[in-house]
């Protein structure tokens, strides 16, 4: 008759259940503190989409109180049951643990189970921050050495190292740099973005406290880098509507101060191949890379509108130039974050209303 072949028991230690008993419930105690923790990483919040990243913080704080009270207290509990005894000779081999797949499925599914449930919540998170509806204001931020710029629709002057935000006002803020690499980081909004030259990062906020707060370089940026600090100033509307009146806000749409005329065909073709042909072709509409194609663009009837529903004329493409634009294609980065100058402008207005003779 054959012997049945007899399944070796695992041995996990006398005290393996008690201790994993203990583990669970110290986890728990250490989920319940972070949970209910009004700050979690340490700062005051104020604004959206702080509480989002908050939240994705206290999960990954629960997260990892579990694994890192498994991995210590399993190791200490461990290292004492299977130590070598005193009067064990050198060569001897400690207690082997083999076939054991209850174990192994578990310390393979609860981490996979963890690493899938992390990506859809975080996902979920980006996808929110995304979202362009509903936002009321618009702001270029201009990183260089060593502070900070920030351009808004209307005003004619940039202002230096101070973000005015009205409160409860969604705003999109279009972020690069003119110089070298800086970083554009919002403790008390859980934001950050690279400023980089040539190259637009979006990030969107909603202020939901009144007062100043934080805007400081996360990348280093030369000798002076410790002093590029700037602040966010959370006002209401009264306060806001005050504040953009001294800076000289207008209600009347920029641009239009552009010498057209005096435009030059050959050097707005120079400027085009420098800072539009990454975006644009020089073929029909239909002809997208970023944006539409322009070789077409006051002649086209099949699009008798600019992007952003204005006329095709040489003075509403010089103010589109000018003010930038974001829509469903992107974003085309505004005069100042391109460095154009009026006559720049005219220039390639003159390079475009040529395109659409030929």
């Amino acid at each position: 008759m054959a012997q049945r072949l007899v399944k070796p028991k695992t041995n996990l230690g006398p005290g393996f259940w008690p201790v994993t008993a203990f583990i669970v419930v110290l986890s728990l105690v250490m989920a319940y503190f972070i949970e209910t923790s009004a700050e979690p990483i340490g700062l005051k919040a104020a604004g959206d989409p702080a509480g989002s990243i908050d939240a994705l913080f206290r999960f990954l704080g629960v997260v990892a109180a579990a694994i890192f009270n498994a991995v210590v207290i399993y190791t200490v509990y461990f290292g004492i049951v299977f130590r070598m005894p005193k009067n064990a000779p050198p060569n001897t081999i400690g207690v082997q643990i083999h076939d054991a797949p209850v174990l192994e499925f578990w310390w393979t599914a609860i981490p996979t189970i963890l690493v899938v449930i992390l990506a859809i919540y975080s996902t979920k998170i980006w996808v929110d921050l995304q979202n362009t509806q509903g936002d009321v204001l618009t702001v270029e931020a201009i990183g260089y050495q060593f502070g900070f710029a920030f351009r808004y629709p209307k005003l004619k002057e940039p202002v230096v190292n101070e973000l005015h935000l009205q409160l409860n006002e969604p705003t999109t803020i279009h972020i690069t740099s003119r110089d070298v690499l800086h970083g554009f980081w919002l403790p008390e909004f859980r934001q950050k973005a690279d400023m980089v030259p040539g190259l637009v990062n979006t990030i969107r906020i909603t202020p939901n406290a009144v007062g100043e707060f934080r805007i400081i370089c996360s990348e280093f940026c030369g000798a002076a880098h410790g002093r590029m600090i700037g602040k966010v100033v959370v006002q209401n509307q009264q306060d806001f509507a005050r504040w953009f009146s001294k800076q000289g806000g207008t209600q009347g749409r920029t641009g239009g101060g552009i010498a057209i005329s005096a435009g030059k065909a050959d050097a707005g073709q120079k400027l085009f191949g420098e800072k539009c042909s990454a975006c644009h072709s020089v073929g029909a509409f239909e002809q997208k890379q970023v944006g539409p194609g322009l070789g077409k663009l006051f002649n086209d009837p099949a699009h008798p509108k600019l992007v952003n529903g204005t006329d095709v004329t040489p003075q509403d493409v010089a103010r589109l130039i000018h003010d930038g634009f974001q829509g469903d294609m992107g974003v085309m980065p505004s005069a100042q974050v391109n460095a154009l100058s009026n006559a720049d402008i005219a220039n390639l207005v003159a390079y475009l209303a040529g395109l659409s003779k030929k």
